[in-house]
C-alpha cells in the first residue's frame, strides 16, 4: 500500500549522501520542517517541502494521513544488547543498594554466572517466549533494529540454545535483528582456573557449529581485568574472523588494558562501553575506522562514571549510542532514555545523540544502506512523536512517553 503522510511540523536525518558520522560531523543533522513522505510497500520513495509536493507526487495516493504538528524521525538502531536472558536479577539490585560493589556480587555467585545458571535451567521456548515479550516492548519504544549477544550460556548447549533463540526472533520478528556470539563473556567455574581449556572449547566446540548453522552475524569478547585479556580476545576474534564473524567487542568499561589497540589491529566493527579512557585510547580510536559505542543506562544503573562523550566526539570519533539492555547492569532497552541520558549527563547536543542512536548505529550493525536515516530507498521504520515544540523536547522531557506511533517496514505497529 501507498501512504501519504502531509504536514509534518519537523522530518528529521533526511539524508542524500551518508557516511559514518565522526566528531564535528555528528551535529550535523539534516531535518525538512512542513514536509510530506511517501511511502511505497514499506520503502521510503519521495519526501520534501509541503509547497513541492505538487511537482514531485502529481498523483496523489488514496492513503493521505495529515500528521500536523507530529515531528517524524528514523526509528532507533539499538546495537548494543543481551535481549536473551532468563529471568531478572533484581535481589543484586538491592544488595548494591545495600553496598556491595558488582566483584563482590560475582564473588558471591551472582552477576553472569547467576544468569548463566538461570539459562541453563530454562527451555528453549520459554526463553523465546520471553525474549519476544522484551523485544516487543521496545519495538512500541522506538526500536526499528537491534543486536542481540548470546553470552549467558557460557556452555556449548546453552550458548547454542540462546544463539538459535535469537535465530528464532529474527525469522519471526519483522525489526532488523543482528546476532553477536559472546561465548567470552566471562569464565565458567569449572573454568576458573583454565582460561586455556574454555577457549578451547569456544574455538573447537561452538564456533564450527554456530558457524554451520548460521547462527551469528558477530563475535564479542569482554576484554576486562579478571575476565578475558587483549590477547586471548585476539585468539577468539581471529578464529571467529576465520568463519566470517566480525568483533565487536566489550572493552574499557572498568580498567584499560590494551582492548582498544587490539581491536583497532583487528579492524573491529565497535568497540562498546568506553567508560574508563586513556588520551592514547581516545588519540587511537579518532584515528581509526571503529564506532565507539557508549551504554549510558549501564553507567547510570551501576553508579559508574559516564562515558566522556564530549572528550571522544571533540576528538574526531565516530560514536554510536545502545541500550547494553541485559538483567544485571541495563535492565532496560528505552532508547528514548539513553538519548536524553546522554544529553543530561554526557553532554552530548540533541543533534549528536539523535544521529548516534539512529545513522550511526546503523553503521554499528551494517544496517546503514537500509536504515538510520530518512532517505530514499531504505525500509520505512519510522518513529511518529505527539506534537512537540521542537527537536530538543525530545530528550529534554525525558520521563514522558512522546511517541505517538512506531512503523516498521511500513506499517505501524498495533
Amino acid at each position: 500500500m501507498n501512504t501519504l503522510f502531509t504536514n509534518i511540523r519537523c522530518l528529521v536525518n533526511t539524508r542524500e549522501n551518508q557516511f559514518l558520522l565522526k566528531g564535528k560531523d555528528l551535529l550535523h543533522l539534516p531535518t525538512i520542517e512542513n514536509a510530506f513522505l511517501l511511502i511505497e510497500d514499506g520503502i521510503i520513495v519521495s519526501y520534501g517541502k509541503m509547497n513541492e509536493l505538487s511537482e514531485k507526487i502529481p498523483n496523489l495516493p488514496q492513503h493521505i494521513i495529515n500528521v500536523e504538528g507530529q515531528f517524524i524521525l528514523p526509528t532507533w538502531c539499538d546495537s548494543h544488547t543481551h535481549l536473551v536472558f532468563a529471568g531478572s536479577r533484581e535481589n543484586e539490585f538491592v544488595d548494591k543498594i545495600n553496598g556491595l560493589s558488582y566483584a563482590d556480587i560475582a564473588a558471591n555467585g551472582g552477576g553472569i554466572l547467576h544468569s548463566a545458571n538461570k539459562l541453563s535451567n530454562t527451555s528453549e521456548e520459554e526463553l523465546f517466549t520471553q525474549a519476544w515479550k522484551r523485544l516487543q516492548e521496545v519495538s512500541k519504544l522506538g526500536t526499528g533494529a537491534i543486536e542481540i549477544k548470546s553470552g549467558y550460556g557460557l556452555n556449548v548447549e546453552a550458548e547454542l540454545k540462546m544463539l538459535r533463540v535469537i535465530k528464532k526472533l529474527k525469522e519471526k520478528s519483522s525489526i532488523t535483528i543482528k546476532s553477536s556470539f559472546l561465548g567470552a563473556h566471562t569464565y565458567p567455574l569449572i573454568y576458573k582456573e583454565n582460561h586455556r581449556g574454555y577457549i578451547d572449547v569456544i574455538i573447537n566446540d561452538m564456533l564450527p557449529v554456530i558457524a554451520k548453522e548460521k547462527l551469528a552475524d558477530y563475535i564479542d569478547v569482554f576484554c576486562e581485568t579478571g575476565f578475558f585479556s587483549a590477547s586471548e580476545m585476539e585468539e577468539i576474534c581471529k578464529a571467529g574472523l576465520a568463519y566470517g564473524l566480525k568483533p565487536k567487542l566489550h572493552v574499557n568499561q572498568l580498567n584499560s588494558i590494551g582492548g582498544i589497540q587490539k581491536a583497532i589491529e583487528l579492524n573491529a566493527l565497535s568497540v562498546d562501553h568506553l567508560e574508563t579512557m586513556t588520551e592514547k585510547d581516545v588519540k587511537d580510536l579518532a584515528e581509526s575506522n571503529t564506532i565507539g559505542t557508549l551504554l549510558p543506562t549501564a553507567a547510570f544503573f551501576l553508579r559508574m562514571q559516564y562515558q566522556p562523550a564530549r572528550q571522544l566526539i571533540d576528538a574526531g570519533c565516530a560514536i554510536a549510542l545502545a541500550s547494553d539492555y541485559n538483567p544485571g547492569s541495563s535492565p532496560s532497552g528505552n532508547m528514548n532514555f539513553v538519548v536524553a541520558l546522554s544529553c543530561i549527563q554526557m553532554k552530548m547536543l540533541p543533534e549528536e545523540a539523535i544521529n548516534a542512536a539512529t545513522l550511526n548505529g546503523a553503521y554499528a550493525m551494517q544496517v546503514e544502506k537500509e536504515l538510520g536515516s530518512i532517505s530514499i530507498g531504505k525500509k520505512a521504520n519510522l518513529i511518529f512523536t505527539k506534537p512537540i515544540s521542537s527537536l530538543a523536547f525530545i530528550p529534554y522531557s525525558f520521563g514522558s512517553n512522546l511517541i505517538e506511533n512506531v512503523m516498521i517496514n511500513g506499517e505501524f505497529i498495533k
